[in-house]
């Protein structure tokens, strides 16, 4: 029986049965309303796995924001995408002494040793996708790992494709085996379109670092291989889809034309603006970023007064061309919740 999602905030509440749409008010904000005051003249560093990345970079600029309200001192150093970079950038952060960490958008396991020298400095630690566990005392030392469910973002993306495409769905999954959540999410996506009755065509592993050399040779081949067998293409990040357009166009493909491309996670603005304008991407199911940089600082300022996790999980939403017509111009999906002045009160700012 198929499953059905509904979509928050002002973007359209599509049913993925049916496919009807409706509009919803401001909803209440669903994450703590108590814990410490704002720990005062706290500085942190924002570990960012790679600033050239929607996600992380939506989620760098939500910290940013509510460090501002809460009083911190905020660097951002950049990994650049590498591993190497990354591990640079645990290195430098170090030697700031500073009294928080934050890890935006890796995977902890890849730079376990680095991080070890982190928790034997006891700096506390949160992140943002660093593994497959959510919420409070993940691996590696970290308080709180923020996200939504990435298996329901998974089910939810593959639930689209089903339901856009009826009983000749073929699927090209994307992903990159250099992260464990990004292998967890793709073999959700591809158990889910299975169990649902359409067909996974093929399971490509490519580094979402190395999209803007490899997507577009890349799809060539696979329209090559599958012509119109290939009905929909979903990835792990809005990011592979950044340069899978002009590949398509090339092959006489309109802008909303098959494959179609759909994302689980994480609702960039380029994205968006894709969606928006019927060109090379028709879904991304988004997390709500801002909101989720405020929940890290927040997690961090638990973390530092010595108090536990919220263990908050926030909810992902579907983001159509539809529901866009609904936001305006806004290319980012920030909920219609009042997070900031729940925040805010919580700190006693």
């Amino acid at each position: 029986m198929q499953r059905r999602t509904t979509l928050k905030g002002l973007l359209a509440s599509t049913m993925l049965v049916g496919m009807t749409t409706t509009t919803l008010a401001e909803t209440p904000f669903d994450g703590p309303t108590t814990g410490p005051a704002g720990a005062t003249g706290k500085s942190i560093v924002v570990l960012a796995g790679d600033l050239t990345n929607g996600g992380i970079l939506g989620v760098t600029t939500g910290i940013e924001e509510a460090a501002d309200v809460i009083g911190w001192d905020v660097r951002v150093l950049d990994g650049a995408g590498s591993i190497q970079g990354r591990t640079a950038a645990i290195g430098q952060a170090l030697a700031l002494q500073p009294d928080g960490i934050i890890i935006n958008g890796f995977d902890a396991v890849e730079q376990q040793a680095a991080l070890e020298a982190v928790t034997s400095a006891e700096i506390p630690m949160v992140s943002w996708h660093s593994g497959p566990k959510i919420g409070c005392d993940a691996p590696g030392g970290i308080f709180a790992n923020v996200s939504t469910d990435a298996m329901r973002v998974s089910e939810v993306a593959a639930e689209w494709a089903i339901a856009d495409g009826g009983d000749d769905v073929g699927v090209v999954i994307f992903t990159d085996s250099t992260y464990q959540i990004a292998i967890d999410k793709a073999d959700r996506i591809q158990e889910t379109i299975e169990a649902m009755g359409g067909t996974v065509l093929e399971y490509v592993d490519t580094p979402i670092a190395d999209t803007s050399s490899r997507m577009g040779p890349l799809t060539t081949s696979l329209l090559q291989r599958h012509g119109s067998s290939w009905t929909h293409a979903l990835a792990i990040n809005d990011l592979y889809f950044d340069f899978m357009g002009p590949a398509l166009a090339a092959a006489g493909i309109a802008g909303d034309g098959a494959p179609k491309a759909g994302s689980a996670g994480d609702g960039s603005e380029a994205a968006f603006q894709r969606i928006r304008t019927g060109q090379y991407q028709a879904i991304t199911v988004a997390e709500p970023l801002n909101l989720q940089g405020w929940q890290l600082v927040d997690e961090l300022n638990r973390a530092i007064s010595g108090e536990e996790c919220s263990g908050y999980i926030t909810s992902p939403s579907l983001v159509t061309q539809e529901g866009l017509a609904m936001l305006g111009d806004s290319n980012s999906f920030d909920p219609d919740t009042p997070y900031r002045a729940a925040y805010t009160a919580i700190w006693g700012n």
